[in-house]
This record gives C-alpha cells, sequence and structure tokens, in this order.
C-alpha cells in the first residue's frame, strides 16, 4: 500500500545513506581520474549512495562528461547553477540538496583523498559524531608560498574566531543529517563551512591524510580568491575590524591629550606662531571623537547589516534527480510581509 501522507522525496531521502557533493568549475580534465577513484570507493562500501555533483557554471566540457557518466553511472546526480556563483555557494547547492543520512563534501582536484570517506562514516558511527574532519597532516606538496598564506589563515582564525576552528581542516569533511539540517537553518550570506561548521558545536571527530598534488587542470582558488575569502571568514565571523577602527580612535584620542601638553607647553614658552595652537588642537580632537564614533556607529552597522543582507547565492538551472521543483532552486530569502514568493515567477526545469 502506497502511504499517500509522504512524499516521493522524502521515500528517496530515507533509502540514500551517504552523499558525496562534488562542486565543480571547468573539471573536465579531473573528472576521468575522479570517477576512477571515487567510483569503486563508493561501490565497496555496499551503502546506497549518490554522487551530487553541482557544476558551478563551467564553460568547458564538465557538464557534457557529467551527463555522459550517468547513462553508466546511475547514483551520479547532475545539479547545474545558472552561472558562476563561487565555490561555497556551489557547496551550499550540494549540501542543500542532499539526500543521505550523511553527507560528504569532496573538491574534484583529488588532491583530498576520496579513499578517507569509507573511515570518516565508520568514525562518524562507531562514536556518534555528526561531523568528522578532514585534516592535512602532510602538505608537502603544496608551494611554499600556498603553506604559509593557508597556515597565516587557521592562526587568524583561531584567534578571531576561536580556537574550536580545527587548523588545516577545509571543506573536505562528513556531516550528518542533523548537521546539515542545522546548516540549511542558519542565514549566514556568504557561507564560509570550515568557519560556520564548528561554530555549530556539534560532536565532531578527525581524520588525517596527506595532502595530494591537484590531479589535472588548474587551482579554483588563486591569491585573489584566497584574500576574498579570508575578508568573508574575519567580516563573516568577528566584528574585530570594526573594533580596531573603535581601538584606533581610542589610542587617537590619547596621543592628541599628549599633543595637548605639548602646544599648551610651547604656547606657554611662547615659542608658536599665531593660531598655530589653536588649530592643531581643534584638528586632533575632532579627528580622535571622529574615529571613536565611526568604529562605535560601525558596531551597530555591521550587525544591522549582518542581519538585513539577504540576497540569492545561487541559481539552479537543473537537478537530475529533482522529484519535484524544490524551494531552493532559488536561494532568495523568506519573503517579506507584502511580498510574494519570488520563485513562483521564475521556473526551474528538471531534466530526466
Amino acid at each position: 500500500m502506497i502511504d499517500m501522507h509522504h512524499d516521493p522525496a522524502d521515500r528517496i531521502e530515507s533509502s540514500v545513506e551517504l552523499s558525496v557533493v562534488i562542486p565543480m568549475f571547468n573539471e573536465e580534465e579531473a573528472l576521468p581520474a575522479l570517477v576512477e577513484r571515487l567510483r569503486p570507493v563508493l561501490d565497496a562500501t555496499g551503502e546506497a549512495y549518490e554522487v551530487v555533483a553541482v557544476d558551478d557554471g563551467s564553460t568547458d566540457g564538465t557538464v557534457e562528461q557529467l551527463m555522459a557518466l550517468r547513462v553508466t553511472w546511475p547514483q551520479l546526480r547532475v545539479v547545474r547553477l545558472r552561472r558562476n556563483s563561487g565555490h561555497q555557494a556551489a557547496l551550499t547547492a550540494g549540501l542543500h540538496r542532499a539526500r543521505g543520512h550523511y553527507a560528504a563534501s569532496l573538491d574534484a582536484d583529488l588532491q583530498d583523498p576520496p579513499e578517507k570517506i569509507p573511515e570518516m562514516l565508520a568514525l562518524a558511527r562507531s562514536q556518534h559524531l555528526d561531523i568528522v574532519y578532514g585534516v592535512r597532516a602532510d602538505r608537502s606538496t603544496d608551494t611554499g608560498f600556498k603553506r604559509r598564506t593557508a597556515g597565516a589563515y587557521y592562526w587568524l582564525m583561531r584567534r578571531v574566531v576561536g580556537n574550536h576552528v580545527p587548523a588545516q581542516a577545509g571543506d573536505f569533511r562528513l556531516l550528518s543529517r542533523g548537521a546539515l539540517d542545522a546548516l540549511k537553518a542558519l542565514p549566514d550570506q556568504p557561507q564560509v563551512y570550515r568557519l560556520l561548521v564548528p561554530w555549530l558545536g556539534f560532536p565532531s571527530g578527525e581524520v588525517t591524510y596527506h595532502r595530494s598534488q591537484r590531479v589535472a587542470g588548474q587551482t579554483k582558488y588563486p591569491l585573489r580568491k584566497m584574500v576574498l575569502l579570508a575578508i568573508d571568514s574575519v567580516i563573516g565571523f568577528s566584528v574585530a575590524p570594526l573594533r580596531l577602527a573603535t581601538w584606533l580612535g581610542t589610542l587617537a584620542f590619547f596621543v592628541c591629550l599628549g599633543v595637548f601638553l605639548y602646544t599648551l607647553t610651547v604656547y606657554a614658552a611662547g615659542d608658536t606662531a599665531p593660531g598655530w595652537t589653536s588649530l592643531i588642537i581643534a584638528v586632533l580632537f575632532i579627528g580622535a571623537v571622529q574615529l571613536i564614533c565611526l568604529g562605535l556607529l560601525g558596531e551597530y552597522i555591521g550587525r544591522i547589516y549582518s542581519a538585513v543582507r539577504q540576497r540569492p547565492t545561487y541559481y539552479v538551472a537543473h537537478d537530475t534527480g529533482a522529484v519535484h521543483v524544490p524551494t531552493t532552486d532559488i536561494a532568495w530569502p523568506t519573503p517579506r510581509h507584502g511580498e510574494g514568493n519570488r520563485n513562483d515567477s521564475l521556473g526551474s526545469p528538471s531534466l530526466p
């Protein structure tokens, strides 16, 4: 008997044990090696699984290869974004659509080994963990510049955000369904998962591995994107930059007091030009007060900005595994009072 009170998507979700989410952007050169290593690993687990490949607006033959692979790999699911939205947005799209009781995130370049996924799953089950991080124990294959900048990034994040951020843990991790649902409920935009996931506070463990060289193609994280990621990380998880403005204003104020005393001393000695004393005191005092006020206003504006900035991070063109048109096709926020649902006028067709 068919239970008419359950959606077909719910029955599919309950049958999938493991989802592997892979953001991709122009990875046609790396795809053959990825499939060659990933599929045997997942088949050997004996678990019902799906591979959610999220195409982040690729301009090469990535999508064509993925669609061809689906003919012989039924567990492969292709989610295509309408435009290039960035690695974290593509990862969000995949995690939000993952149906498994557990979801592992993996990059297509094979620098993080897919062979560790079964170990992550076994650790999560045996110790009842919601999060298992892949921690890079050896980064000797990275350039010296990459190792130093990565080390500086994690050093800064652990001091600005907190020591709960695992050192050398990127986006290679396993999440339980509970952790996934908690992430989906968070309004943070943009989502920096290497900081957001530890912030949840779920029981977690670690699996160490040696980081390999990129199997093919070019890195999708050049220096510019690494800098932007660091900025998003700091601004999205800390008000330290705003507090820095406040401290600079306070420092300027005390410097002003020192200069004030100095100018009075010089004035008393009669060694000044007419009007110089009053001008210097006024400029220094007003400048210090302005910096303090801007810092204080920044504290409030930063919080307001974080609360009200709601913009779509990605658009889904199609999802080969969609049973029905999902509400996450466009990452719009909840409509405000008096507004209609923007999804009503923007369709998102699915391919068979």
